[in-house]
């Protein structure tokens, strides 16, 4: 064993050891660190819109689509509870059912509790057909849980997928109105529940309720059911001679959306003592403000998606929302995603594990997506489109997510962000800190705010690959 001296050192020890010479060093630190910390891509790609008046409006063209394309469905316990994501009894909420362009502008509550009642539960296991092309469209059906492929007979008697439909997806609702044959044919591609509607069901409730008969029969006359997209703009060409032009006029939306800037706010406190006496080397306040500032952004981020007013992945329109064909994101899905937003698509946001989902995907089938540069960064692409992470999209508990895909700016009817610069005490664009004052305790406070929105300026500026498996 070592002999130490009374001064607990080795008496072997011929120079001064370096746990002593710290003593007499300056340490070198770090600027406080945090794992929160993101790329924040959609934050850095958003073109940002100047909104004076705190409100965006965005005026369109007047269009005839109406509802988000989908039909919410409960699930009823054995003790009558209600909750979501349990098989064991389903149910149409009935006031979704205005989802349904007949039913939209339709008031009698009465009449939708006692319709959403003549819905009935089927169980299909995957492969069987659940309507099958040629035959009667004899009911209206609600995708309650599953996934669903739709097949189409193809050039040369062959079949071709041409449509995923999952849960709150419904097909065909113009067949409770009218005698139609079935163009496709739906197989359920997992193990499905269904809700189902019988025409003849619907019938025999519209001729016992007055007031749904008269509003249906309104409907049909106005021809309202063959309108589609956006309203007419009346034109001629390739004709010779003198004719008659049409008259025409572009219709715009009565009443169109606006969009309020959203705040997200917290309060900054730094005891004086610490302010006055810990500034060396780094400035207390001014690392406790930019630690505060980093969190609001992330913040920001993650509404900008998640929000149920204004967030990407809830105003997607229906008809740009698509669900992934086998689970995980493959080459093939990528490809829908892309014809979704065909016209100068910007950027792929998709969370990092979805990211490395689809890369495994492309490794089985011996594909390697190239690189882009972006500000300076490699990140992937497909098809020369970016594809970037982010965290804030949110993965379920049976590890699913979803991929965006958008186009951006005002110039290109794309996607944009709204915020509103030059505010008081402002410390960066559309961010304030406000001094609120010193309490009795000396404690400073400071009000940090940060406001922003996000506006789809068309539908087809946004697209969203939805129940993309993402694996362990």
């Amino acid at each position: 064993m070592r002999s130490l001296d009374s001064g607990g050192t080795d008496a072997n020890q011929q120079s001064l050891g370096t746990a002593a010479a710290r003593n007499l060093a300056t340490t070198t630190k770090s600027a406080p660190q945090m794992q929160e910390i993101t790329s924040r891509w959609l934050l850095r790609k958003l073109p940002w819109v100047q909104v004076a008046g705190g409100t965006y409006r965005v005026n369109q063209r007047r269009s005839y689509i109406v509802g988000d394309g989908r039909i919410a469905v409960d699930y009823v316990v054995g003790d009558g509870r209600i909750e979501v994501n349990r098989a064991e009894q389903a149910r149409v909420v009935p006031g979704d059912l205005r989802e349904l362009a007949f039913l939209r502008d339709f008031e009698d509550e009465a009449a939708f509790t006692a319709l959403a009642a003549l819905f009935t539960q089927e169980e299909y296991s995957a492969g069987d057909t659940i309507v099958e092309w040629g035959h009667a469209e004899d009911r209206f059906v609600v995708i309650a849980h599953g996934r669903v492929e739709q097949h189409t007979a193809g050039h040369y008697d062959d079949e071709a997928v041409v449509g995923v439909l999952a849960d709150g997806d419904y097909f065909d609702e113009w067949g409770l109105l009218e005698e139609r044959i079935w163009d496709f044919s739906a197989r359920a591609a997992t193990s499905c529940t269904i809700l189902s509607l019988r025409r003849s069901d619907f019938q025999t409730l519209a001729d016992r309720s007055p007031t749904l008969r008269a509003h249906l029969d309104a409907f049909l006359a106005s021809g309202a059911g063959q309108r589609d997209g956006e309203a007419p703009i009346n034109l001629a060409a390739g004709h010779t001679g003198e004719v008659d032009l049409p008259g025409t006029y572009v219709d715009y939306e009565a009443s169109p959306r606006e969009y309020g800037l959203s705040v997200a706010q917290t309060v900054l406190r730094v005891h004086t003592r610490v302010a006055d006496l810990y500034n060396q080397p780094m400035n207390q306040v001014e690392q406790q403000l930019r630690l505060t500032i980093e969190a609001l952004r992330e913040r920001q981020e993650h509404e900008l998606i998640n929000n149920r007013d204004f967030g990407l992945l809830h105003n997607a329109d229906a008809r740009q929302r698509i669900h992934a064909r086998t689970g995980a994101p493959t080459p093939d899905d990528m490809d829908e995603l892309l014809s979704k937003v065909w016209k100068e698509p910007g950027f792929i946001l998709a969370h990092p594990r979805a990211i490395a989902a689809f890369g495994r995907e492309c490794s089985k089938r011996g594909l390697y997506p190239t690189n882009v540069d972006m500000n300076g960064h490699q990140v992937p692409s497909w098809r020369g489109v970016p594809v970037l992470p982010c965290n804030k999209i949110p993965i379920s508990d049976t590890r699913t997510t979803s991929v965006l895909l958008m186009r951006t700016g005002e110039a290109n009817q794309g996607v944009i962000g709204l915020h509103q610069i030059g505010i008081p005490d402002e410390y960066e664009p559309s961010l304030s800190v406000r001094f609120m004052g010193i309490d009795d305790k000396a404690i400073i406070s400071y009000l940090v705010s940060a406001y922003y929105s996000a506006a789809v300026l068309v539908p087809d500026a946004l697209a969203v690959l939805d129940n993309v498996q993402i694996g362990l």
